[in-house]
């Protein structure tokens, strides 16, 4: 089995939930939804998880969440800094927001040097998604991949939600659009975009798999960006635009593996009782256990 390295992102507040979303007690003990899914990347197989996160949140990661996984997976750190940018380039002053998901990326370059799986620390992904992905690199994969969700499992009840609907061509990404204002109707589902949408078709929910290749074209994109955008106060350097011009340009095919897990988050305050229901739903059915980490 090889190494493979689980990359939580985990810098970011949300801001329409308010507060620090990736520490919200989900489960019956405690657990946060990264609890989840560590724990399902231990049972796929991974060695090691890395930490994105502001170096303020350190101490609270490593009493609420991290001295749990001790003896069970390596932990690594990683800090998404403002003035963390290559020789030549300095933060403008004024600038508060962080640089967006493909710096944070570039912040774990040192710590990984195997394949690695890339997801939001707020989203439950379901076992399946990480032992698809474990699968597909550990039978001897060096292309990126991304595991893709059906639409109709990623939905709130509360109200719209942005998605990335996805084409795919013979296993292969062609583009990921971002689509807003997605609801379940009578009928299917409605957007912002004028489309028939039914709910069965893909969406990526930022699982992505990559080889430390990607680290090597974030390097040379960033300070392509950090020469166009970098003294904007609130421009972002994004991983999915990265992946499109990789996509675009032929250098790199990314291969969807499809998951019939279903996913789900905390978008809006009232998501929370509906995910802890469904955590405690998959507890009865044995999935989990009742103290996740035996704590």
């Amino acid at each position: 089995m090889k190494n493979i390295t689980l990359l939580i992102m985990a810098a970011g507040m949300g801001s329409r939930y308010g507060g620090l979303k990736q520490l919200d007690a989900i489960g019956p003990n405690g657990e946060t939804i990264i609890d989840y899914s560590v724990y399902d990347a231990i049972k796929a197989g991974f060695s090691k998880v890395v930490f994105i996160i502001r170096r303020e949140f350190e101490n609270d990661f490593r009493n609420k969440i991290t001295n749990k996984y001790a003896g069970k997976i390596q932990v690594e750190f990683a800090f998404q800094e403002l003035d963390a940018l290559p020789n030549g380039f300095e933060c403008p002053d004024e600038r508060i927001k962080p640089w967006g998901t493909g710096h944070a990326i570039l912040s774990a370059i040192d710590l990984i040097n195997e394949p690695f799986v890339v997801i939001n620390g707020d989203d439950y992904y379901g076992r399946e998604s990480f032992m698809v992905i474990a699968d597909y690199y550990n039978n001897g994969a060096n292309t990126f991949s991304m595991v893709a969700f059906r639409l109709d499992k990623t939905l709130s009840s509360f109200g719209g939600v942005t998605r990335g609907l996805c084409t795919v061509n013979n296993d292969k990404l062609e583009t990921v659009i971002e689509t807003s204002e997605l609801q379940k109707t009578d009928y299917g589902v409605s957007s912002n975009r004028n489309i028939e949408l039914n709910g069965t078709e893909p969406v990526s929910m930022n699982m992505w798999g990559y080889t430390p290749k990607l680290f090597n074209y974030l390097q040379e994109m960033f300070v392509e960006f950090l020469m166009g955008e970098g003294s904007e106060l609130k421009s972002e350097f994004l991983i999915p635009s990265v992946i499109n011009d990789l996509i675009q340009s032929n250098r790199e095919v990314v291969i969807v593996l499809r998951s019939e897990s279903s996913w789900f988050g905390v978008t809006y305050k009232e998501d929370k009782p509906f995910v802890q229901g469904e955590i405690q739903k998959l507890i009865d059915n044995d999935n989990y256990p009742y103290e996740l980490f035996g704590n």
